[in-house]
C-alpha cells in the first residue's frame, strides 16, 4: 500500500510542479548542450526527491532501513537544495564543487567510510587510499549522472532498473521506494517530456547510487564492483567521452553533445528508442551480473560488452574533433 502511496505522490506533485513551472516560465533553455529543440520546465526532481525522503522516514519510523544508511541517505537533501537553487539561478562551479565534497565526505563518515578496496587479487585498506577512492566515486557520480540526464526518461529508465536490480538482488525496502519514486516522475518525462529532472533531481540521485555502491562494498567488498557494474552504461559512456575529449584538447568545462545517448539522437534516434536500447543493455549486464558467481569475470564480460556497444554508436555518429 504504502508504495502505491509513494508512485501517487511521485505523480500528483510532478504535475503541479509542471504547472508552476509553466505558470512562472521556469523552464529549461536550450543551449548548446541540449538534446531538445523548445523550452521545456524543468524541476520535476522536486517530486522525487520529496517522495523519497517521505519514504525513508516511513522505513526508518517502521525500523525496515538502518539508521546509519537512512542519515547518509537524509544528508543527499542538501545536494538536492543545491541543486534546486542552481536550476534557478545557476551557481558557480566551485560553490557546487565544495557542496558535492561537503555532503559526501559526512555521508561517507556516516556510513563508516569504505573499509576495504578489493581488486580480486589483492585488497587494499589503508585508511587514506580507500577514503579518497570513495571521495572520487561520490564526486564522479554526482557530476556523471548530472552529465548523462540529457535525454527524455533516460536517467529515470536507468534508475527503475537499478532499484529493480538492487531488490532483486538486495531485497531491501528503499529499492522499492526508490523506484516507484522515479516511476511517478517518469510518466511526464517519457517522451516527448512534459518536464526535466533538473539538477535537484539528478545530483541527488548521483549521489543515492553512490552511498549505496559504499553501503554495499562495506557489508560484502566484492559488492562494490557489483554495483560498479549495474552502473556501467552511465559511467563507460561518461569517462570515455572525457577521455576522448581531453585527447581532443578540448576545455572540458565547455558544453558538448558528444556523449553516446547524444550521438544516437544525432543519428536520427528518437528518445525513446535510445532508451529502451540502453535498457536492454542494462539487462544484459544484469543477468551477467546475476547469473555468473565471480564478479571479476561479469565485470571483464561487461566491459566488453560496454565497448562494442559504444563502438556501434561510434559507428551511427562519428565522434568529432
Amino acid at each position: 500500500m504504502i508504495y502505491i502511496v509513494l508512485f501517487s505522490i511521485s505523480f500528483a506533485l510532478t504535475y503541479f510542479i509542471k504547472e508552476y513551472a509553466i505558470k512562472k516560465s521556469l523552464i529549461a533553455t536550450v543551449n548548446e548542450r541540449s538534446s531538445h529543440t523548445v523550452p521545456i520546465p524543468h524541476g520535476g526532481g522536486i517530486a522525487v526527491a520529496i517522495t523519497w525522503f517521505a519514504g525513508l522516514i516511513y522505513l526508518y519510523i517502521n525500523n525496515q532501513i538502518e539508521p546509519t544508511l537512512f542519515f547518509a541517505f537524509i544528508i543527499g537533501a542538501v545536494i538536492a537544495v543545491v541543486g534546486f537553487v542552481d536550476d534557478i539561478v545557476e551557481l558557480s562551479p566551485k560553490i557546487r564543487m565544495i557542496v558535492f565534497a561537503l555532503v559526501g565526505a559526512t555521508g561517507l563518515y556516516i556510513i563508516g567510510g569504505l573499509d576495504v578496496l578489493t581488486f580480486g587479487l589483492f585488497d587494499i585498506s589503508n585508511t587514506f587510499i580507500t577514503s579518497v577512492f570513495a571521495m572520487l566515486l561520490i564526486l564522479w557520480y554526482i557530476n556523471l549522472t548530472n552529465f548523462i540526464d540529457g535525454i527524455d526518461s533516460y536517467l529515470g529508465v536507468k534508475f527503475i532498473f537499478l532499484s529493480v536490480a538492487g531488490l532483486v538482488i538486495f531485497g531491501a525496502d528503499y529499492f522499492a521506494v526508490l523506484g516507484v519514486s522515479v516511476l511517478g516522475f517518469l510518466y511526464w518525462n517519457w517522451h516527448n517530456a512534459k518536464i526535466f529532472m533538473g539538477d535537484v533531481g539528478s545530483t541527488l540521485l548521483g549521489y543515492t547510487i553512490a552511498i549505496i555502491t559504499l553501503y554495499y562494498a562495506n557489508i560484502q567488498s566484492q559488492n562494490l564492483w557489483i554495483w560498479i557494474t549495474l552502473y556501467g552504461v552511465f559511467w563507460f559512456d561518461a569517462t570515455m567521452t572525457l577521455v576522448r575529449r581531453k585527447l581532443n584538447g578540448e576545455k572540458l568545462s565547455q558544453a558538448h553533445k558528444k556523449h553516446a545517448y547524444q550521438r544516437l539522437t544525432q543519428a536520427g534516434w528518437s528518445h525513446s528508442k535510445v532508451t529502451l536500447y540502453a535498457l536492454g543493455l542494462n539487462v544484459v549486464i544484469f543477468l551477467l551480473v546475476y547469473f555468473i558467481p565471480n564478479i571479476a569475470v561479469s565485470f571483464a564480460l561487461s566491459l566488453v560488452l560496454l565497448y562494442v556497444a559504444y563502438r556501434f554508436v561510434d559507428s551511427k555518429k562519428k565522434f568529432e574533433s
